[in-house]
């Protein structure tokens, strides 16, 4: 008869999560630890079959939902024709040369020329060193609340000091507050380029009045400094409309995108005309490089899912989604902590009036497997950033969720 081990003599195997909190670096003292199976659409399912409603898409990544099928079928086509072959710039890579076309055509006619990063900051990155480079100035100029990343140009332009100061000095950058027309006289002939958010994000979702940033364009020209438009939160459908800069008519010297760019991949971009962007290649030639910048196989993916977000209609999808969810949000929080409901297709933010509030709702909701979270720069505002395509009845139970949990409050 086979006789089993005595269970005190086996050795004790530690867990996944053991292992992820012992061996990857963490950012926080309470991640969220949700042990990934797989993921599908607007949902994502443990290694325990708990299935949870994504609102987040990860951070605005999964514009076209969790693991599409084209996009996954595009990375294993290319991943089976080459990887990387040389660094950015040196050969001809059809992938990224597609994308880059496909981008042209899609932004508005001055801005033509892309420059591929791995990632939203590194895009940041690249455009300041262009404006300064262009321009032949040094200084910059954000705003109060606003998020650019979070390597040392990035965090320069950032809109919070508990970020900012612990890594003084930085980047010389003065910071105005958002939506302030009259403010704008701050900006002078100094000024390499201002960087702004359409929309701020980490900043609590705060969307500015329509005078803003047409003002904002108006300056910039006058003074001779670069307007950059971060767009990596609003991008590719997010707001109801390809670009952010679209709901004021406004065009920016440089367009940065990076999050949904990729359909899931990492990439990065920042987009200009031939005159801002020629910049790089000479007095020095290589003035910006980067070796895994616009990599094949993440072009591929975000040539295939932009592909995903025009054909299956889902900027339009995300505008009267978010119409939606936006009406039925305020009717479930009226009055009930909530300060104010608001958003711009399927970026929406809910203010609550207190940091104790938002984080026992976020919690009580990612109990109920109902994935959400508050806002970086403003511990007030509850972000939901779901997934462009996702379904009436997610939006349905999405609300339901959150209605029990509010009663529980």
């Amino acid at each position: 008869m086979l006789r089993l081990p005595d269970s005190r003599m086996l050795p004790v195997m530690p867990s996944l999560r053991e292992d992820f909190l012992r061996y990857v670096s963490q950012t926080s003292p309470d991640p969220m630890g949700i042990e990934v199976a797989y993921s599908r659409g607007s949902s994502i399912t443990d290694t325990r079959g708990e299935v949870y409603l994504d609102l987040l898409s990860g951070i605005g990544v999964t514009n076209i939902g969790h693991t599409h099928p084209l996009v996954v079928k595009a990375v294993q086509s290319q991943a089976e024709t080459y990887l990387h072959t040389m660094v950015y710039g040196e050969y001809v890579q059809k992938p990224q040369v597609l994308l880059a076309k496909k981008l042209a055509d899609l932004a508005p006619n001055e801005l033509s020329m892309t420059y591929f990063t791995n990632s939203g900051t590194e895009a940041v990155e690249g455009a300041l060193k262009t404006a300064r480079k262009h321009t032949n100035r040094s200084k910059f100029i954000a705003f109060n609340g606003s998020f650019h990343g979070d390597t040392f140009g990035s965090m320069s332009v950032g809109g919070n000091p508990l970020y900012r100061d612990p890594f003084e000095p930085l980047l010389p950058a003065d910071l105005l507050p958002f939506n302030d027309v009259a403010a704008l006289t701050e900006i002078d002939e100094e000024v390499a380029a201002v960087i702004v958010e359409p929309i701020q994000g980490e900043g609590g979702i705060r969307i500015p009045e329509e005078a803003f940033l047409p003002a904002l364009r108006r300056r910039c020209s006058e003074v001779g400094a670069l307007l950059l438009f971060d767009e990596v939160i609003t991008g590719f459908g997010r707001t109801g409309s390809l670009f952010a800069l679209e709901h004021w008519n406004t065009t920016p010297d440089i367009l940065i995108l990076a999050k949904a760019l990729g359909g899931g991949m990492p990439l990065g971009a920042f987009i200009g005309g031939p005159a801002v962007m020629g910049t790089l290649a000479h007095d020095p030639a290589l003035a910006h490089v980067t070796t895994f910048g616009g990599h094949p196989v993440s072009c591929a993916a975000g040539l295939a899912s932009l592909d995903v977000l025009l054909s299956e209609g889902l900027i339009e999808q995300a505008k009267t989604t978010g119409n939606t969810f936006l009406s039925l949000l305020k009717k479930i929080f009226q009055d009930r902590h909530c300060l104010d409901v608001r958003g711009r297709g399927l970026l929406i933010g809910i203010e609550f009036d207190s940091p104790h509030i938002t984080q026992r709702f976020v919690h009580n909701c990612f109990s109920e497997k109902l994935i959400l979270g508050w806002t970086l720069h403003e511990d007030r505002v509850v972000r939901l950033a779901p997934p462009l395509n996702i379904s009436e009845g997610e939006v349905l139970q999405a609300v339901s969720i959150m209605q029990n949990v509010l009663t529980g409050l």
